[in-house]
């Protein structure tokens, strides 16, 4: 399967990013990557957010929007304080 997609997608980090529309789904992974190395993670949740959302991952993301239109995750700063990771099929404007 092709990593890039037919439709945009959508990302959004609930509570640090505003939801964002992207064209081709390799810019919508840079743009989680670029902004879950900003945060204050600890160690083991950077790798595995990183890991999940790698330019390797690309094609299962590419399969899971296609198949079910979303992909989430969940970024933890601290133990309070979780932030959503929304990246889904962007729906007609």
């Amino acid at each position: 399967m092709s990593t890039e997609l037919p439709f945009p997608v959508t990302v959004e980090i609930k509570g640090v990013t505003k939801l964002a529309t992207f064209s081709k789904l390799s810019d919508a992974l840079d743009a989680i990557r670029t902004t879950l190395a900003r945060l204050p993670l600890d160690d083991d949740q950077a790798c595995y957010l990183a890991d999940l959302f790698s330019p390797a991952s690309a094609a299962r993301i590419a399969h899971q929007l296609t198949e079910f239109g979303a992909v989430r995750a969940m970024a933890f700063i601290g133990v309070e304080s979780a932030h959503p990771i929304h990246l889904r099929v962007a729906g007609p404007e």
